[in-house]
């Protein structure tokens, strides 16, 4: 297997497990030059709050998108989304990346932020 088919499948057990709980998630993904940051519902069907390095918002704040500093800039940056849409706890899904790194500086940012999960 290759390092994609792996971190899949580690997705595929969190996502089954977050599923079956009906929970509101926040989703993360990694590139090497930018880091994502979504707030799915319950049902998966809608994408209720999003932030990443991409927007020009957090580009300025943070610099490059690519660093530690630019994932706690989307971290702060969802969790004030996730509030202002009357999200209080959802179920951290990591999309098999290991928690690491920009990974738990985004987690670690919006748990700070005042998001719970």
């Amino acid at each position: 297997m290759n390092k994609k088919a792996t971190r899949v499948r580690r997705a595929r057990k969190t996502r089954a497990k977050i599923s079956e709980l009906k929970a509101v998630r926040l989703t993360v993904f990694r590139s090497n030059l930018h880091i994502y940051a979504q707030i799915i519902s319950g049902c998966g069907s809608r994408v209720l709050a999003a932030a990443s390095t991409v927007e020009q918002g957090v580009r300025g704040e943070a610099g490059k998108g690519g660093t530690v500093a630019a994932a706690v800039s989307v971290g702060k940056t969802i969790a004030e989304r996730a509030k202002a849409a009357g999200i209080e706890t959802v179920a951290f899904d990591r999309a098999g990346f290991h928690y690491h790194g920009r990974v738990k500086a985004l987690a670690e940012a919006a748990r700070e932020a005042g998001l719970k999960f």
